[in-house]
């Protein structure tokens, strides 16, 4: 388990956390960037949505085998969550300018199943590996 306390700095040590798993569990380098890209944007909406970048809470990662062939990561803030349905979706020509707003529609693309538990302020992302 990763637990970092809410600076937008601590965004970094995502990766040497994902290389770690990368090693045990042989994933190959097109998972490897998948699962760091929804990994790094679940923990920065955690810190900057979540928690508000309040340096006092935490965000807490952490990773599951869920099968011979999946695994999932859970993020944790200590937020109030959100409506994950009402995320405005960034491919929108309303949106395309708007800065911000992409994390959620990246995750949803990159993993192979993205689940909301806690009113929205964890986040289940799944991989098959």
């Amino acid at each position: 388990m990763l637990r970092l306390s809410s600076d937008p700095k601590n965004v970094e040590c995502v990766e040497p956390f994902v290389e770690k798993l990368v090693e045990k569990y042989h994933i190959s380098p097109d998972m490897y960037g998948n699962i760091l890209i929804s990994l790094t944007e679940a923990v920065n909406n955690a810190i900057r949505h979540g928690n508000c970048n309040d340096l006092n809470k935490i965000v807490k990662v952490s990773m599951q085998q869920v099968s011979e062939h999946k695994i999932a990561f859970q993020v944790s803030d200590e937020g109030p969550g959100f409506d994950f349905e009402s995320v405005p979706d960034p491919t929108l020509p309303e949106n395309l300018l708007k800065m911000g707003g992409r994390g959620v529609f990246l995750m949803r693309q990159l993993c192979d199943d993205i689940l909301y538990h806690d009113n929205g302020s964890t986040v289940e992302i799944q991989f098959n590996i």
